[in-house]
């Protein structure tokens, strides 16, 4: 399996490595990977969606792969509202006016975020696990056990000991996430090792740290995006034309029929299961995306 070809691209706070396909005047795409995950979750994705004629750019995310911090006095912040922004900032370099955002895990926050402040540049999301926008206030409500127990890297992320591990196994502490995330997805060694070259960003541990410190009350978030994060701590609505899909498979987040979160989609909204895909839903399941975001497109 090959590495998808890379461009760059300069934003206010990044230099962005992304992958392109299909024409340049398709209808753009953006496809945004998770944690800890990287652009070849779509590598299946991208040339489904280019061969229909959209215009797909598929970025790695602040802390991953070949993208960059232009100042080395900018935070390494993980925060929801930065990951964002990041989106914005893209659409904005690549003088793209509106486009359809699709996601997972944290790309798929990413979505609901710039879509929930930005609906102007946002033509359609789809989402993996619904509405992500993280209530920060609530998140020291405690969970069923089972639940709990698949999020030991974000108690574990918050110690001293949790930074060094994860600094020292990259690999390793992904390779236990995807076991976990996605049981029935049999990827094996050379999938993990090629996203765990994108864990080699030397701002990677920073980023991941922070975000998981943030999201749990933890860490202050950058000033930068305090106003942001005050409206996103409203749990705004989605309004723009949205698809929601929960994978059946997925280990850490149960399937479920979409109304736990309906309300917060105010737009044109659909649900879908997708049977025996993961939480990693566009690489274990990409026909099944790429017709979400089809569907999103009508």
């Amino acid at each position: 399996m090959t590495n998808l070809p890379i461009r760059r691209v300069t934003t206010d706070l990044l230099e962005v490595a992304y992958h392109e396909a299909g024409p340049a005047d398709g209808r753009p795409v953006i496809l945004l990977h998770g944690f800890p995950y990287d652009i070849h979750s779509y590598m299946e994705v991208a040339p489904l969606l280019a061969a229909d004629g959209y215009r797909v750019i598929v970025p790695y995310l602040r802390g991953h792969g070949a993208t960059r911090f232009l100042d080395a006095g900018t935070p390494r912040s993980g925060q929801q509202a930065a990951l964002g922004a990041d989106v914005i900032g893209l659409l904005d370099a690549l003088a793209i006016p509106r486009a359809i955002l699709a996601g997972y895990d944290w790309g798929g926050r990413a979505a609901c975020v710039a879509a929930a402040l930005h609906p102007e540049r946002v033509a359609g999301l789809v989402s993996v696990n619904g509405y992500l926008v993280q209530d920060i206030a609530a998140s020291n409500r405690p969970l069923a056990p089972e639940l709990e127990a698949g999020f030991w890297y974000f108690f574990y992320f918050l110690t001293d000991r949790g930074r060094a591990g994860l600094d020292a196994n990259r690999r390793g502490i992904a390779e236990v996430i995807w076991r976990r995330n996605s049981p029935k997805w049999p990827f094996g060694e050379a999938e993990l090792d090629r996203a765990a070259r994108a864990f080699e960003n030397p701002d990677y541990v920073d980023v991941v740290i922070h975000s998981y410190r943030h999201r749990l009350g933890r860490a202050f978030g950058d000033p930068a995006y305090s106003a942001a994060e005050a409206e996103l701590a409203k749990a705004p609505p989605i309004r723009v034309p949205a698809v929601t899909l929960d994978g059946t498979a997925d280990g850490n987040f149960p399937a479920t029929d979409g109304t736990g979160y309906a309300a917060h989609f105010t737009g044109r909204h659909r649900h879908h299961q997708v049977t025996d895909a993961g939480h990693n839903l566009p690489q274990e399941a990409p026909g099944a995306f790429a017709d979400a975001i089809r569907e999103v497109s009508r």
